[in-house]
């Protein structure tokens, strides 16, 4: 790719940025309105747990399939197909007669939201080389996280109590096509010198991990997680003995790339969780309409905005460790307010944990994407960085689908409304621990010794052999 000049180097970070917004912004929008949405479509718990999952679900499972064609065919052409199928896709949400139909749009909304962070992430590594930079860009990259965060609630809760539930999906359409146009104009095109060949049977073996243990936490089915179980062991075996396999599996050498995964999922597991369950109760068990849920919600919001980009110069200038200790620590705290002190019953305690959480949020996300990124060879930024981004959508499925059927099977003995608050009490103390196992992790994973281990990873990627014999490469 020819060397951009700095404001158009600019240019092309606004306008990835703009591809993460309506993606982020698109489910904690979605948050504000699951009780409207609950009530017109005659939908269950669990009914609200799929409209929710099945976007994220399917966004995780083609990731790092959308970041490889991407690198084969060219990363303009696949992010602008990305900008088109989410674009058509919120239009088809905003229409959807009944609940089948909605979890169906939004599965086509996941399929061009899959092309669309994972391939912006590496148009970003490949236009800025000088790491500072990098860093700084990425720093930006992760604070549109919490405008999205902060302006979810508000412009959800505007929208449904205005106009309806079906009007959120309508805010994705012109930032959409202002990206599709701003990208044909402005973003070059480019390629991975050489692209990784397409790995069918490790992406089969993907979604029916990821699908079957989704399902098999919402609906409660057995043989589901036996299916699960099966695939997760077959990518084990399999993936190692490809030449170029869709999870390169030598990344988890490097304790600050486990570590990020482990925390992406955990992070955003506990995200999911917290923003379902506290959207359910502000609303059905409060009796908030969905505007002032949002404002109730806004001191988290807030704090993640704040936070984001603050936590984006700490890991540029000192490296992620603070940042990880503060978020974990943070995340927990909320946790406990809720489960041990019972926040729901002070709005004083209430509005605590949520500036706390928004504290913790705002100051994870950053470092998960640098350390992904960090060390890495650029031919394989793009990979990690899918990797990350995979991450964090599989921590937010299986959070919603936890926490859910945490919060069902709570509310099944009992009437929804007097259950809710007791129901919830498990489900805060899973928030707990997923914070705490950002502090450990981070802690453990972001010292000398993690250090060494990455440079290491870096240098055996960097290797032209994959440490395989002849009968262990693809046929």
């Amino acid at each position: 790719m020819t060397e951009l000049t700095h404001r158009r180097r600019l240019l092309v970070l606004a306008i990835c940025c703009m591809s993460l917004l309506i993606v982020s912004l698109d489910n904690t929008i979605l948050n504000v309105a699951l009780p409207s949405m609950r009530q017109e479509l005659h939908a269950s718990v669990a009914g609200m747990q799929w409209t929710i999952d099945a976007y994220t679900l399917v966004l995780a499972s083609l990731l790092m399939l959308s970041g490889s064609t991407a690198d084969r065919i060219g990363r303009r052409r696949v992010f602008q197909a990305g900008l088109v199928l989410f674009t058509l896709g919120s239009v088809l949400c905003s229409l959807a007669p009944n609940l089948e139909s909605l979890v169906a749009f939004r599965m086509v909304q996941a399929v061009g939201g899959s092309m669309l962070n994972p391939v912006a992430m590496s148009i970003i590594t490949n236009t800025f080389t000088d790491p500072r930079e990098r860093a700084r860009a990425i720093g930006v990259w992760g604070g549109v996280v919490g405008i999205s965060m902060a302006a979810g609630p508000l412009v959800g809760g505007v929208l449904v109590d205005s106009v309806g539930w079906r009007s959120i999906f309508w805010v994705n359409v012109p930032v959409g096509l202002a990206a599709l146009l701003l990208t044909w104009r402005y973003v070059p095109e480019s390629r991975a010198p050489k692209p990784r060949r397409p790995d069918p049977v490790g992406q089969l073996l993907v979604i029916a991990l990821l699908g079957s243990l989704t399902y098999a936490i919402i609906e409660t089915k057995l043989a589901f997680a036996v299916i699960a179980a099966v695939a997760l062991t077959g990518l084990l075996l399999y993936e190692p003995r490809r030449h170029e396999p869709l999870i390169d599996l030598r990344f988890f050498r490097s304790a600050p790339f486990s570590g990020a995964t482990v925390i992406a999922v955990c992070a955003f597991a506990s995200l999911g969780g917290f923003l379902f369950i506290n959207t359910l109760y502000l609303q059905d068990i409060r009796g908030l309409s969905a505007l002032h849920a949002g404002l109730y919600m806004l001191p988290m919001a807030a704090l993640t905005f704040v936070c984001a980009p603050l936590s984006g110069r700490l890991v540029g200038s000192r490296g992620p460790r603070l940042s990880l200790l503060v978020a974990g620590t943070t995340m927990a705290a909320s946790g406990v307010l809720f489960a041990a002190f019972r926040a729901e019953t002070s709005d004083a305690l209430l509005f605590s944990g949520y500036v706390l959480f928004g504290l913790g949020f705002g100051m994870v996300n950053a470092p998960i994407t640098n350390t992904a990124v960090s060390g890495m060879p650029r031919a394989q930024a793009g990979v990690a960085a899918a990797v990350a981004s995979t991450s964090r959508q599989i921590g937010q499925t299986l959070g919603v689908a936890v926490i859910g059927a945490v919060l069902a099977a709570g509310v099944s003995s009992t009437s929804y409304a007097e259950g809710f608050v007791a129901a919830s009490r498990p489900a805060w103390w899973v928030i707990t621990g997923l914070g705490l196992c950002v502090l450990g992790v981070g802690a453990l994973t972001s010292g000398g010794w993690a250090q060494e281990t990455a440079r290491r990873t870096a240098e055996r990627l960097q290797e032209p052999d994959r440490e395989q014999s002849p009968s262990t490469a693809d046929a």
